[in-house]
């Protein structure tokens, strides 16, 4: 896989979990707008913009909207997500990612987000952790989101590094399958049947073993 130089980490699901705020984002969003929506259907938004997931909700209730009406809802779901996001702070990093951080800057690998959310530096501001990345990628850096390899793409070249030369860590299908395409080592995180197919798969953060990564 050659020498690996880069780290690229997904935010939501690897470095913090903000999941459960989606959900009740778009819990809100369904309910008032008498939607069908639970948490099981929620699992398809994993790793996939707002505005993919708002399609994905209209199409499973069948409802028909002009463009300005969807714009609006999708707003109104970001609104609910920010107020929640109003609560995290650095209390709520992964168990075993501020290690995992330490460690490779510690060793002189150059480290960066890559996120579909375009809410990821608010995210990163509120953790407290946005010094530790060489740079930072989000929904608002390239047109075409996972599992398009655009957003990897683009943070590889801003970090000035070959694609070859970076490790993916991402906890969604799409997000895996965007690594690979990409031509990046990637790292899964969380059950088989999601991210099966990633180079390594661990079932949580605390379980990753860096050694085991970075010795192929």
């Amino acid at each position: 896989m050659g020498e690996l130089k880069g780290y690229i980490f997904d935010l939501d699901g690897v470095i913090t979990d903000t999941a459960e705020y989606h959900y009740l984002g778009w819990k809100k969003l369904a309910d008032e707008e008498n939607m069908e929506f639970d948490r099981e259907f929620n699992e398809k938004f994993r790793g996939v913009s707002r505005m993919e997931c708002l399609d994905l909700l209209l199409e499973a209730n069948n409802r028909k909207v002009t463009p300005e009406e969807r714009k609006e809802l999708a707003e109104r779901k970001n609104n609910y997500y920010r107020e929640y996001l109003k609560n995290i702070s650095r209390d709520n990093l992964l168990d075993g990612i501020e290690e995992i951080l330490n460690t490779l800057k510690d060793k002189g690998f150059k480290l960066a987000i890559a996120s579909a959310s375009k809410n990821t530096s608010i995210v990163v501001k509120k953790l407290g952790i946005k010094e530790m990345f060489d740079t930072i990628s989000d929904g608002y850096s390239v047109k075409k989101s996972k599992p398009a390899p655009d957003l990897f793409l683009h943070t590889a070249e801003k970090l000035n590094l070959d694609p070859k030369e970076c490790v993916v860590f991402e906890d969604a299908e799409a997000g895996v399958d965007a690594a690979i395409a990409a031509n990046m080592t990637a790292v899964g995180i969380g059950p088989k049947k999601r991210v099966g197919h990633a180079h390594y798969r661990f079932d949580s953060v605390q379980d990753i073993e860096l050694k085991k990564i970075m010795n192929n």
